[in-house]
């Protein structure tokens, strides 16, 4: 039997829908919305998204099953996920299944039948805001929506970082060694530095430079995660002395904001994030445009860049930081995923050109 739920905004308005999935009782999360046409598993199972309520712009999600071998982690990550439709009878040959059993079998919470379109423009104009998720009819008591209000997303990378070390080969002869500071990390980063000869050594959050340095790394990768990148003041405090040593670092979304703000730059929350497979982006040295893969609610203020420091690629729909170079430090970072397997594959260049400053400052065999 169906159930009835209703979506309940920070601001008071309510979307009512369908249960799919897990049974919802109570969920309250950041509001969001993503604007990919596909790539649906990727994002469910993108660690950037934890804390978070999804909502699918595209009105028909599932139509191509469930692809185990597609999903970025091992976890479903949102808090719940808001479509308008769900495929029943998904069609393609690598499918192993529907989003309604899968959901179901990891306890996943999800919402159908609900106006996708006018939720989004509400988040637009407003920009992102808590959300509650009930299987509860209004009217709602003050308290209730007053702790819905109080939500935040806090203290998120702990929550997504793996617990222990993990060590990946190189796919045909091992090159170079690369840490990959995990702050929620996508599979990809990873996969696209063993296709390049790279072994890889995954790292813990809380790992300290020292830790580090300890395994000779040839090269540092710093990873996607979730939540507000100034929180994580011990990360920063490391990555300041890591950034002493010398060794080539390239920073992915919060990898990219964490290098800027142990580097003396700011970060501010955008209104409503860029979050989709179509964010256009020019590269500042060539003049060339990227539509790129992105999911992130801060982004690195251009005004509180400190000399030796330089914006490389910038945001075309609202002028945003979506990448830097650093003069002083073999460093560079952006803000976009070029490793983003449901969007275009365009930026993975940029993974070479980490590899180029490994061979020419790193400790090339290591």
């Amino acid at each position: 039997m169906e159930q009835t739920v209703y979506i309940v905004l920070e601001n008071g308005t309510v979307f009512e829908g369908k249960n799919f999935g897990a049974p919802i009782d109570s969920v309250t999360g950041e509001m969001v919305f993503t604007t990919s046409m596909t790539g649906y598993l990727e994002t469910l199972s993108d660690p950037s998204y934890w804390g978070q309520i999804v909502v699918q712009t595209f009105p028909l999600i599932g139509n191509y099953g469930v692809i185990p071998s597609d999903f970025e982690s091992s976890a479903l990550w949102p808090s719940a996920y808001i479509v308008r439709e769900w495929c029943q009878s998904p069609s393609n040959f690598r499918s192993e299944g529907d989003l309604d059993t899968f959901f179901k079998e990891k306890g996943f919470p999800a919402v159908y039948g609900v106006d996708t379109r006018s939720l989004t423009r509400i988040l637009r104009e407003h920009g992102a805001m808590n959300g509650w998720i009930t299987a509860k009819a209004p009217p709602y008591s003050q308290a209730e929506l007053f702790a819905m209000k109080g939500y935040a997303v806090k203290e998120a990378v702990p929550h997504v970082t793996v617990s222990e070390p993990k060590s990946f080969p190189a796919q045909g002869a091992e090159l170079h060694h690369v840490v990959l500071w995990d702050f929620g990390s996508k599979n990809n980063i990873r996969r696209e530095l063993c296709r390049r000869g790279c072994r890889v050594t995954v790292l813990p959050a809380p790992s300290r430079a020292e830790d580090i340095l300890s395994f000779s790394p040839d090269g540092v990768m710093l990873s996607n995660g979730p939540g507000d990148p100034a929180e994580n003041t011990d990360i920063i405090r490391e990555l300041q002395k890591l950034c002493g040593s010398g060794v080539p670092i390239f920073g992915i979304c919060l990898g990219h904001q964490l290098l800027a703000l142990a580097n003396g730059a700011r970060t501010e929350k955008l209104k409503y994030g860029h979050r989709g497979a179509n964010q256009p982006v020019k590269d500042v040295a060539t003049g060339r445009v990227y539509i790129t893969s992105q999911n992130h609610g801060y982004a690195v203020s251009s005004s509180s860049l400190p000399d030796g420091i330089r914006t490389s690629f910038y945001n075309l729909n609202d002028g945003t930081c979506e990448g830097l170079e650093y003069d002083r430090i073999p460093a560079f970072s952006v803000q976009f995923h070029p490793e983003a397997c449901g969007g275009p594959l365009d930026t993975r260049f940029l993974f070479d050109r980490f590899i180029e400053k490994i061979e020419t400052f790193g400790k090339t065999g290591a």
